[in-house]
């Protein structure tokens, strides 16, 4: 009979059985008893009894929807509805080439405006400062003018009804409109103040003898009739943009306003001449 070490461990029972073969074998090659059934690579596991096996009362979950992760976005609605704790950033798309080629190309071609706007400023230039001249002459007695007070007696000897405001108007149309029709600033209404001083004018050196005076000669209406038709041009077509109004739509492209301007213009020449002056002027009215 061999000595058993006093420290060894007596070999564990599992429900009072006798040890195996296995655990024997165990404890006489390692000397220390076997702690659980399972430590032996040579032992079975025990069979679980079924009725003892718990019941799942649904599916296992597989998805993330059913795990629960993944996140519900708000829609733009209760999105605006929630707290701001974190927004959600959104890119706009991007934009579609246009498919219309042919207006892409007109578009283009716009840009390509050549010497127009050359032209524009040059045609400015010669009416503006042909109105300047003639207003500075009346203001202030440049250039061998009459100055205010020779043109208050000139318009009270032409019939005008109230000398001293009809100076006004005419001076301040001159000067006014001539300078900004230069500069290209505010260029409807400057062009538009031109051209009702000078439809009255045409009107009152029409008015002086019988008949249509456009001959060429003292009394003829031909440089009143070619200044009257390049500041109603000037109104519809624009400055240009070699102009202080180069940003204005009027400026490259005037439209419906612009014909407006030209109407109104054209009515307060009318109701100018007919309260301050009178008469039909193409019967000859002094």
């Amino acid at each position: 009979m061999t000595d058993k070490p006093k420290d060894t461990p007596e070999p564990s029972r599992v429900d009072g059985a006798t040890p195996s073969t296995a655990e024997q074998s165990a404890v006489s090659s390692t000397g220390r008893g076997v702690s659980s059934p399972f430590d032996s690579p040579t032992e079975q596991f025990p069979q679980v009894d079924p009725s003892n096996r718990p019941t799942l009362t649904k599916d296992v979950p597989r998805t993330d929807d059913e795990l629960g992760l993944d996140p519900e976005v708000p829609t733009p609605g209760e999105s605006a509805k929630a707290p701001a704790s974190y927004g959600y950033a959104s890119i706009p798309p991007a934009a579609k080439p246009p498919n219309d080629t042919g207006r892409l190309r007109r578009r283009t071609s716009e840009n390509r405006r050549g010497t127009l706007d050359l032209g524009l400023f040059l045609l400015r230039l010669v009416v503006g400062g042909t109105f300047l001249y003639h207003g500075l002459q009346k203001l202030a007695g440049w250039f061998h003018g009459p100055g205010l007070d020779g043109t208050r007696d000139m318009m009270e000897r032409g019939g005008w009804d109230h000398p001293t405001v009809s100076t006004i108007l005419v001076t301040a149309g001159e000067v006014g409109g001539g300078a900004l029709l230069v500069l290209g600033l505010a260029t409807p209404l400057a062009a538009g103040a031109v051209l009702a001083v000078i439809l009255d004018a045409w009107a009152w050196k029409q008015g002086m003898a019988p008949g249509f005076q456009y001959k060429a000669g003292p009394g003829s209406v031909e440089l009143e009739s070619i200044l009257a038709g390049i500041s109603a041009v000037i109104i519809l077509t624009g400055p240009g943009r070699w102009s202080f109004d180069r940003n204005r739509g009027w400026a490259t492209r005037p439209s419906a306003g612009s014909f407006v301007v030209l109407l109104l213009a054209i009515a307060a020449a009318a109701g100018t001449y007919w309260y301050l002056h009178g008469g039909n002027p193409l019967i000859g009215i002094r």
